[in-house]
């Protein structure tokens, strides 16, 4: 899906995604990609040394867990995870958001957990 031929339902495609903590780009602007992607459970503590992370909620609640302090995040919400920090996205229920940033980050270095490949659920 593609924001510059139409618009796009951000929730309906986060939600349509087959794996937690994946990412789909649907949209590019001025160097920046925009992803949709779905939570539950946790990932695992990471960095991106490349990028500042932008989290903006869509539906359900979702914390970014940073090794100083927790944000918490509900429907509207933005928070921005600079370049470097070490943070751990967590949400106790499915929670979709768009992520902002210059390249994928749906990867283990980006913390995706093993158990979210192929489907699966948290445990």
């Amino acid at each position: 899906m593609n924001a510059r031929e139409h618009p796009v339902d951000l929730r309906a495609v986060a939600g349509a995604l087959e794996e937690y903590w994946s990412q789909e780009v649907v949209g590019e602007a001025n160097g920046s990609l925009f992803k949709v992607a779905k939570g539950a459970g946790s990932t695992r503590w990471h960095a991106h040394e490349d990028q500042d992370e932008v989290f903006v909620l869509l539906e359900g609640a979702l914390t970014v867990q940073l090794r100083d302090r927790d944000v918490v995040l509900t429907p509207g919400g933005l928070f921005v995870v600079p370049r470097g920090v070490e943070h751990c996205p967590t949400s106790a229920h499915e929670a979709r958001f768009l992520i902002v940033g210059t390249s994928i980050t749906s990867n283990a270095a980006g913390g995706k957990p093993a158990w979210s490949y192929g489907g699966g659920h948290p445990r």
